[in-house]
């Protein structure tokens, strides 16, 4: 398995694919750093401004860009993923019954995908698969799981998406969900450990860190509680060193996502109206 810090080369975009590596940002030795999201699940947290939105943003501009890869978009804010509204398959603002439902379906499809699989005799998709993948990406975790609605289907919600983080990987759903309240009630043992790859923005104590990165390891040192408040988009990354690694986050500017965006759904357009066959599993 290749390290974070390589440095592959990467296509752009209408020839990325959700197979390339993503851009995520500089190490503390302003070195770029790079991770694989297919096959694997991306948790983000901190406190309001810590950064998390911008990064989860960059997630989605790559999947955006991406020619293989659909885009299921949650966000209980509106705003912060709604710039790419014309990119994706299915866009839900903060409603809880449209997000249950989304999920739901979503579990349809990975459900079918599993069938499909099964019967070719086979384990996960690959790269030359005509499936195509998806980014089931959630902005403010905890508007959906423990701020609106009732308990029931507050539960319900968190249920789906971890059932979908734990079984998408193979069939090539990725789930990206980022939240500014990192604590055990929003972001459970159950759930974090689903997610391979973790970045902590700054927080606000020790045991916020420990609930984005796993427990321990702020008795190890590693705690994003001592990031200057003032330093935005600077967190820990744990991904495939194993280890917490000081990471300066891509930034993209508004003005950067109303331009991608624009020209992701352009492309995205232009393949619709040209496809010969039909998008299968589709969750639209």
């Amino acid at each position: 398995m290749s390290s974070p810090l390589a440095r592959p080369y990467t296509p752009v975009g209408p020839n990325l694919s959700i197979f390339d590596p993503l851009f995520i940002g500089l190490d503390e030795f302003g070195q770029p750093v790079h991770l694989s999201l297919i096959y694997r699940n991306i948790l983000l947290g901190g406190e309001p401004g810590a950064g998390k939105s911008s990064l989860l943003n960059n997630v989605v501009g790559h999947a955006a860009l991406s020619d293989d890869t659909d885009l299921v978009l949650i966000d209980g804010k509106l705003v912060e993923l709604g710039l790419w509204r014309e990119c994706a398959d299915v866009f839900v603002g903060p409603d809880l019954d449209h997000a249950i439902d989304t999920l739901e379906r979503l579990q349809k499809v990975m459900d079918n995908r599993y069938e499909y699989l099964d019967s070719q005799r086979r384990q996960k998709i690959v790269r030359d698969d005509v499936m195509r993948r998806i980014l089931l990406a959630i902005d403010e975790l905890a508007y959906f799981s423990a701020t609106v609605g009732t308990k029931i289907e507050q539960d319900h919600f968190s249920a789906l998406n971890r059932d979908i983080a734990a079984r998408g990987r193979a069939v090539g759903i990725v789930d990206a969900s980022a939240t500014q309240r990192p604590s055990s009630d929003i972001i459970p043992t159950s759930l974090r450990c689903l997610f391979a790859w973790r970045w902590a923005g700054r927080c606000v104590d020790d045991s916020s860190s420990d609930v984005v990165l796993g427990h321990g390891w702020t008795n190890r040192g590693y705690s994003a509680a001592r990031i200057d408040p003032n330093n935005q988009g600077e967190g820990l990354l744990l991904a495939e060193d194993g280890i917490p690694v000081a990471l300066k986050a891509a930034h993209m500017t508004n003005d950067d996502i109303i331009r991608v965006a624009d020209y992701a759904a352009s492309v995205r357009r232009t393949r619709a109206a040209n496809a010969t066959t039909p998008n299968l599993g589709a969750v639209a």
